[in-house]
């Protein structure tokens, strides 16, 4: 008589079934297009995540299959692995061993994007993040960030202000893929509403000031995009705030009578 557990063996069956399925779906194009982009494909079958994500829908409820489908160190079975986790099941300590295993920006995004930011101490991962000095772990917090600031409809302004200013204060890496989640992180917040299309003009302007080149590549970057979304003359009055903006002790002073601060209200 056999003492293994049967459950355990179905689901070995069912994962060897589905990277089956995976590595069929690839295709040597998928894999060259993410190569050009900065994907690694060394474990990987080329599967466009459009497919990974229908997949996920045929076994959506089955987040028992999550954990050993993130330990084929496959990458499209990872993301598939993102998708049919229980967002507030997993725990912090899983989430970070799942962060430890990154080494690609677009699975740290999807780890933020579909696992991370729908978990109820999203922010409170930002603030323990952002202070890493880990790739991933570095990015993962502005990507969160980035996620919030567009999905999160009941992000109040506190948040907003704290969000920026922890921007501010970390986003001083050279390293290309944090100051592009930097970026990202700024002009999303940007695109909520119009006000915090000013603070985060206000928060790049600040970034553009300092004497960091990465600050400043972020503050560049960010206003490009954010300066697009206004009109010609409203963009004028907004670059006026140069001259009377700043951000001193962890928050963003701006002129009273055009723009709200991001300092915390007493």
């Amino acid at each position: 008589m056999s003492l293994a557990n049967p459950h355990a063996q179905s689901v070995t069956t069912e994962v060897r079934a589905i990277l089956t399925e995976l590595q069929a779906a690839g295709t040597q194009k998928k894999r060259e297009s993410a190569m050009r982009v900065g994907i690694p494909m060394g474990k990987a079958f080329g599967v466009s995540v459009a497919r990974v994500r229908r997949l996920a829908r045929q076994l959506k409820g089955r987040c028992e299959l999550a954990e050993p489908l993130w330990a084929t160190d496959v990458h499209e079975a990872r993301l598939l692995a993102v998708l049919l986790a229980d967002h507030e099941a997993v725990s912090r300590a899983g989430i970070e061993r799942w962060l430890k295993d990154v080494v690609s920006w677009d699975l740290c995004d999807h780890l933020c994007s579909d696992l991370v930011s729908r978990r109820s101490d999203a922010i409170d991962l930002v603030r323990r993040w952002i202070k890493k000095t880990d790739l991933y772990f570095k990015r993962a917090a502005f990507a969160v960030i980035a996620q919030l600031a567009v999905h999160d409809k009941n992000m109040d302004a506190d948040s907003i202000r704290e969000m920026l200013r922890l921007i501010i204060q970390y986003s001083g890496d050279d390293r290309p893929h944090v100051r592009q989640a930097a970026s990202w992180a700024v002009r999303s917040i940007g695109k909520r509403d119009e006000t915090c299309r000013e603070l985060a003009i206000s928060a790049a302007i600040e970034l553009l000031e300092t004497e960091d080149a990465s600050k400043c590549w972020i503050g560049r970057h960010a206003m490009r995009e954010l300066e697009r979304l206004i009109k010609v003359t409203e963009r004028k009055r907004l670059l006026g705030v140069k001259s009377t903006s700043s951000v001193r002790s962890g928050s963003v002073h701006l002129d009273p009578a055009r723009h709200r601060s991001l300092k915390k209200p007493s």
